[in-house]
C-alpha cells in the first residue's frame, strides 16, 4: 500500500486557472514564480536562452552566496480551502533544484495587499515542516494534521535557492457562504466546492475539466471518452458545493466538432445526509432532471427549468459517448444547504479568523476564545446552546466589553476610514445594528427625542448604553422597555442586559451560519 496520500478528487487551490497567484517573492532572477501555478506540466527549451540564462519553464532564483540562507514565494490561493497535499515539482530541475523545502499556510481576512501579505505579524501555520526534495522530480508532499484548516495564502520556502517547475495545492475548497446569499451560483464549480467524484471514462480527457473554471480553450481542457463500440453511454457524476436548488443546466459542447455526443440527459439525486458525499456508491434515488435532449457540435447549450430542482449530485449521462467541455448547474442553496457549507466553513477556520467571525457577533474577547476553542460543533443546533453557554460563563468585565461594541439605539454607527483590507467581519459588524435598528428608521422625531434623553439617564443610572434586543421589536416598544428597566436595581439589571446581550448574539450567529 502506498504511503502518498491519495489525490483523487482533491483540486488544485493555488492553480491560475482558479485565480492564484504568486503576490509576494524575494527573488526570481532567472524565471517568474507566476509559471509554478501553471496547469499544463513544466516542459524545456533546449538551447534557448534569455537575456538571464536559459527559459526556464517555473520558478528560479539566483545562486545564494550568503549561506545559510532560503528563498520564498508567497502565493494567494484561488480557492481557500484546506490542503491535504503539496506538490513541489522540479522536472527538468537537474542541477538547480532545491535542497529542501518548508511550506506554511495562513488565513488573511479581505484582499490584503503584498505588504500586508508578508507583515511579521502574520500567523503562518506550518503545512510541511522542513523537507528535504529530490531534483528533476514531482515530490509529494503531505500536510501535516496540524496543518488541515482553511487557508487564504500560502509560503513556499526554499532551502537555499533554486528551481520548482510547478507548485500544486491538493485540497477541498472551502468557501465563504456569503458567496452564495442573494444571488444564484454556478453550483457545480470546482471553485465553489463542486467536484466531479466520478465517470465512467477518461481517455483524452480528465472528468474535473467538466467543472474548471472559465470557458475551455481547447479540446484538452474538456472531458472526452474513447470511442464506446458496444451498447450503453458514457457518465459523470458531479457532487455540488452543498444542497441547492437548480435553475438551469448549462452543456457546453465548444471544441468537440466531430467527437460531440449525440444526446446528453441530467439525473439529479439530493443525498444531504451521506456520510462520505463523494461515494457514488451510495447516492440513491436518481430521478430527472432533464430528459435525453439532443445537443450539436461546438455548441454552448442553456437549458432553463421551469421547476427548479434540489439536488446534491447530478449525473450527466453523454449519450453514447464523446466531449464536453464544461458542464454548469446554476441555482441558489437551500437553507439545509447554506447551514451545512456554513458550518464546514467555521469549523475549518483558522482560530484567528473563527474569533474574528464570532467577534463580529459579540464584542467580548473571552466568550469569543472559549466559543472558537470547543470547536467543530457540525451542526448549528450544537453551536447556538454551546455559545450561550459560555456567555454567562464569562466574567461581569466580558459583559461590558460587549455592550461597548454597541452604538446606541437610534444612533448608527460612525464612519471610520476603509481599513488597509476589507474583511467580511468588519463589514458584518458594521451592518448588523443598521439591520437590526431597522425600525428606529420609521420611529417619529418626538420617539428619536425620547430615546436620546433615555439612553443619557440610562447611561447616568447603570454606567452602561442601555442594550435591547431591536430585531423584531418596535421603536415604541422598545422605548417603552428602556422606561420599564430604568426601575431596575443595578445587579438586576445587568442581568437583563446580559440576556438581551445572549438574544443578540444568537440572532447574528443565525444569520452567519443561515444568512437569513
Amino acid at each position: 500500500m502506498s504511503d502518498e496520500p491519495d489525490l483523487t478528487n482533491l483540486v488544485d487551490l493555488a492553480a491560475a486557472r482558479f485565480g492564484g497567484t504568486v503576490v509576494a517573492v524575494n527573488d526570481e532572477f532567472f524565471a517568474f514564480a507566476e509559471r509554478m501555478l501553471l496547469s499544463e506540466p513544466p516542459i524545456i527549451r533546449p538551447g534557448v536562452f534569455t537575456e538571464r540564462g536559459q527559459w526556464t519553464d517555473g520558478w528560479e532564483t539566483r545562486r545564494r552566496r550568503d549561506l545559510p540562507g532560503a528563498d520564498w514565494a508567497v502565493v494567494r490561493l484561488g480557492a481557500p480551502g484546506i490542503a491535504r497535499a503539496i506538490t513541489v515539482d522540479t522536472t527538468h530541475f537537474t542541477g538547480n533544484a532545491p535542497e529542501a523545502v518548508e511550506i506554511h499556510g495562513a488565513t488573511l481576512a479581505g484582499y490584503p495587499s503584498a505588504a500586508e501579505a508578508t507583515d511579521p505579524a502574520v500567523e503562518w501555520v506550518e503545512l510541511v515542516g522542513h523537507t528535504p526534495i529530490a531534483a528533476d522530480a514531482v515530490n509529494v508532499l503531505p500536510v501535516a494534521e496540524q496543518g488541515q484548516t482553511r487557508i487564504t495564502h500560502l509560503r513556499l520556502t526554499i532551502h537555499p535557492d533554486g528551481g520548482i517547475a510547478r507548485l500544486r495545492v491538493h485540497g477541498t475548497v472551502v468557501p465563504d457562504p456569503r458567496l452564495f446569499d442573494r444571488v444564484t451560483s454556478d453550483l457545480a464549480a470546482a471553485y465553489l466546492g463542486g467536484v466531479v467524484v466520478a465517470a465512467s471514462d477518461m481517455h483524452y480527457g480528465d472528468r474535473h475539466n467538466l467543472n474548471a473554471s472559465g470557458d475551455a480553450r481547447a479540446m484538452g481542457e474538456g472531458w472526452e471518452t474513447r470511442r464506446r463500440r458496444g451498447t450503453g453511454h458514457d457518465w459523470a457524476t458531479v457532487r455540488l458545493a452543498t444542497q441547492g436548488q437548480i435553475v438551469r443546466a448549462e452543456v457546453d459542447t465548444r471544441h468537440f466538432r466531430g467527437n460531440a455526443p449525440r444526446a446528453v440527459e441530467l439525473w439529479a439525486a439530493d443525498c444531504p445526509d451521506l456520510v462520505d458525499p463523494d461515494d457514488v456508491e451510495s447516492v440513491t434515488g436518481w430521478f430527472p432532471l432533464l430528459p435525453r435532449t439532443r445537443v450539436q457540435p461546438n455548441t454552448r447549450h442553456l437549458f432553463d427549468l421551469e421547476v427548479p430542482v434540489q439536488a446534491t449530485h447530478v449525473r450527466l449521462d453523454a449519450i453514447p459517448d464523446g466531449g464536453l467541455a464544461r458542464l454548469r448547474l446554476t441555482g441558489a442553496l437551500t437553507l439545509v444547504g447554506r447551514e451545512a457549507l456554513a458550518m464546514r466553513w467555521f469549523d475549518a477556520l483558522s482560530p484567528d479568523a473563527a474569533r474574528e467571525e464570532l467577534l463580529a457577533c459579540c464584542g467580548s474577547e473571552d466568550w469569543a476564545e472559549a466559543v472558537v476553542a470547543r470547536r467543530p460543533f457540525g451542526t448549528l443546533a450544537a453551536l447556538l446552546p454551546a455559545a450561550e453557554q459560555e456567555w454567562w460563563q464569562v466574567p461581569e468585565s466580558s459583559w461590558f466589553e460587549a455592550f461597548t461594541a454597541h452604538p446606541r439605539i437610534g444612533e448608527r454607527p460612525p464612519r471610520t476610514p476603509a481599513p488597509p483590507t476589507t474583511a467580511r467581519a468588519s463589514i458584518v459588524s458594521l451592518d448588523a445594528p443598521r439591520r437590526e435598528q431597522a425600525a428606529m428608521d420609521e420611529a417619529s422625531e418626538e420617539t428619536k427625542a425620547a430615546f436620546v434623553a433615555g439612553n443619557a439617564a440610562y447611561e447616568e443610572r447603570f454606567g452602561y448604553i442601555f442594550l435591547v434586543r431591536a430585531a423584531g421589536r418596535t421603536a415604541l416598544e422598545m422605548l417603552d422597555l428602556l422606561q420599564e428597566r430604568m426601575a431596575h436595581d443595578p445587579a438586576e439589571e445587568l442581568r437583563v442586559a446580559a440576556g438581551q446581550q445572549a438574544e443578540i448574539t444568537a440572532l447574528r450567529i443565525r444569520h452567519l451560519i443561515t444568512g437569513a
